[in-house]
């Protein structure tokens, strides 16, 4: 059976989908952009910047979830632009704990939703 969590701390879905899904103890989140939850406004003066904004909307829906990055065990992370590769990875690690970093994807595609630059989805597992 799965379970809908939404929470006012990450943005609202721009679409027909939901911010995250249980089901069963694994938590998957949809795809997050650089949306700022408290006034809808894109964080996208700069990479690091717009990069920071997806994992705090990461980490808000995981919390709501009574989880945090280290119970993350899959991120799937699109990126317009390879050249930011570094810079995107930078601020990702850290949020990880490198021994324990979940595994990962990470591509480039010709655009994501709003025009932004990094989209970053999530799979969670909650301990037993």
């Amino acid at each position: 059976m799965k379970k809908i969590l939404n929470t006012d701390k990450a943005p609202k879905p721009v679409g027909p989908y939901n911010q995250s899904v249980m089901a069963g103890n694994t938590l998957y989140i949809s795809g997050q952009i650089a949306l700022d939850p408290n006034n809808g406004a894109l964080v996208i003066n700069s990479i690091e910047e717009e990069t920071h904004q997806v994992m705090k909307n990461l980490a808000a829906i995981l919390d709501n979830a009574g989880l945090t990055f280290e119970d993350v065990v899959k991120c799937s992370v699109f990126v317009k632009n390879m050249q930011h590769y570094t810079r995107i990875n930078t601020v990702y690690a850290s949020y990880f704990d490198e021994e324990s970093a979940p595994v990962r994807a990470l591509v480039e595609v010709s655009a994501l939703p709003k025009y932004v630059n990094v989209e970053i989805s999530a799979i969670a597992v909650k301990p037993n």
